[in-house]
C-alpha cells in the first residue's frame, strides 16, 4: 500500500469494479471483464484489482465448482457517505456550505433545485 493511503482507500479501477459489484451482484473475474467494454482489460489485470479490494475488507468470495465468485461486502451507502465526507473534508475545509456555494458559483446547481434542498431541510428538521 502507498505511504500514506488508509486502508479504506481505493483506485479509481477497484472503484469501477466496486460499483460492477454493487450493480451486478455476485461475479467471477470472467463476468467482470465481460461488462467491460472494447477494449477489454485482461483477465489478470481485474483479478489483481478483485483481491486488492478483498485485501481491503471491501470484496469477499465464495468458492464455485468452477471459479471464485466475488461480491461487495462495502454497502454502497456507507462507502458513499465516507467517500463524500472525506471530499467535503479535503476540498472545502469540512464546510458543506462551502460546497454548495461552490456548486450555485460554478452554476451547477439551479435555484430550483436550490429551493428544494432547503425544502427537504426545513421538512427534516420540522
Amino acid at each position: 500500500m502507498k505511504r500514506g493511503r488508509t486502508r479504506a482507500e481505493i483506485t479509481d479501477k477497484e472503484e469501477e469494479i466496486l460499483q460492477l459489484f454493487w450493480q451486478h451482484g455476485p461475479l467471477c473475474v470472467r463476468e467482470l471483464v465481460e461488462l467491460y467494454p472494447e477494449p477489454k482489460p485482461h483477465f489478470n489485470t481485474i483479478s489483481t484489482f478483485v483481491r486488492g479490494l478483498e485485501k481491503k475488507g471491501l470484496v469477499a468470495h465464495n468458492d464455485t465448482q468452477s471459479a471464485y465468485q466475488y461480491y461487495a461486502v462495502a454497502k454502497m451507502e456507507d462507502f458513499r457517505r465516507k467517500t463524500f465526507g472525506n471530499f467535503i473534508k479535503n476540498y472545502f475545509n469540512n464546510s458543506y456550505l462551502g460546497a454548495v456555494s461552490s456548486l450555485i458559483e460554478d452554476e451547477k446547481i439551479s435555484p430550483e433545485e436550490l429551493k428544494e434542498l432547503i425544502e427537504m431541510v426545513q421538512k427534516k428538521n420540522s
